[in-house]
This record gives structure tokens, C-alpha cells and sequence, in this order.
């Protein structure tokens, strides 16, 4: 490894070590909670009616279709490509940082780098905003809520803030992609 990569790493890991130490009992049954893919689903459910409701079926359908496009792909970046490819540890599986640490959760994988619930979560924001915020302005709450979700990963020791960093960019970029893929394919099938 290079000095300067050295550096961002140790960097990476100091900055997680601050992060991950500001817990508090009540904290951690909360992030917990966030960081629990399954919690989400009456918030996508949610999601999903208001797109039908707003747009009907056709193009509401055809946009979820693309909002799931974007969050696979966002997936298949991070988890098939870049975890396989850099083998950066989770921190919870790193041997220099895990008994220093305050764990929350199981561990997950052994590599995280980049966080897939980042890239995803990110990915949904980025498509279900661009495709419903001149009807629901709302929407630019996916943002924060992707924040949290993100961040509660290193809350609950299982990414370098790095990874989350890294994870939302890929998310950011494959939902616009995505969506601009949207308005080249289903114009068509929409006029």
C-alpha cells in the first residue's frame, strides 16, 4: 500500500472510531432498527402507492420498475464488483480495530468497501426523487432518510465511513444513469 493510501486509510479508521463511539444504550436499539433492511418495507410500500396514486398504473408501474432497476444495479456495483475486487475488511472483521470498537449488530461479510447500503439506498433516493419531484417535493426526504440509513452502518460497526462515502456516490451515480435511461426507453411506451 502507498503512504498516501495508508493515510486516508488510517484516517478512515480514526474517523470510525469517533462514530462508532458516540452510543448510547437507547441509540443502539434505535440504529439497530434503521440499519434493518426489513424495517423499511412499509416505507417503500408507502412509496409505491404514491407513485400509482400519482402517475397510475402504467407510468407509476414503470417507474418502480426503474427505481428497482437502480437499486439492483447500485447492489450488483458494490457487492458483485467492488467488494470482491478491493477485500477491504469490515471493521468488525478487521483484527486491528474490532476489539476497540462498540458492536451492535452481527457482522455481516467479511469485506465492506463499498457499503451496498449506501449504494442503494442512495440509488432509490436518487431515481424516486428525479422521476416524482414535480409531483411529490417530498420526495428530497429519501435523502435524509439514506443519510441516516448509511450512517447507522457505521454506527453499528460494520462499515468504515469510506465505504458509506464511496457507496452513496455509486448510489447517486447509478440512479441518475438509471433514470436517464428511463427517459430515453419509456418515453416511447408513455407518449
Amino acid at each position: 500500500m502507498t503512504e498516501a493510501v495508508q493515510s486516508i486509510v488510517r484516517i478512515d479508521q480514526e474517523l470510525f472510531l469517533w462514530l462508532n463511539g458516540l452510543h448510547t444504550p437507547w441509540l443502539d436499539t434505535v440504529m439497530y432498527c434503521i440499519t434493518y433492511k426489513f424495517t423499511w418495507i412499509p416505507l417503500y410500500m408507502l412509496l409505491i402507492a404514491l407513485t400509482i396514486r400519482a402517475e397510475g398504473w402504467k407510468k407509476g408501474g414503470l417507474i418502480v420498475i426503474t427505481v428497482v432497476l437502480a437499486v439492483a444495479v447500485a447492489d450488483k456495483v458494490t457487492s458483485g464488483f467492488m467488494k470482491p475486487y478491493f477485500l477491504r475488511l469490515r471493521p468488525c472483521h478487521d483484527p486491528t480495530i474490532t476489539t476497540v470498537m462498540h458492536h451492535v449488530t452481527d457482522c455481516g461479510g467479511l469485506y465492506g468497501f463499498a457499503s451496498s447500503h449506501a449504494s442503494t439506498s442512495f440509488a432509490l433516493a436518487t431515481a424516486w426523487f428525479s422521476l416524482l419531484r414535480s409531483k411529490i417535493p417530498q420526495m428530497a426526504f429519501l435523502f435524509l432518510w439514506a443519510l441516516v440509513y448509511a450512517y447507522s452502518r457505521v454506527y453499528v460497526g460494520v462499515h468504515y465511513p469510506l465505504d458509506i462515502l464511496v457507496g452513496a456516490l455509486v448510489g447517486l451515480l447509478v440512479g441518475y444513469c438509471v433514470v436517464q435511461l428511463y427517459y430515453i426507453f419509456f418515453k416511447k411506451i408513455l407518449s
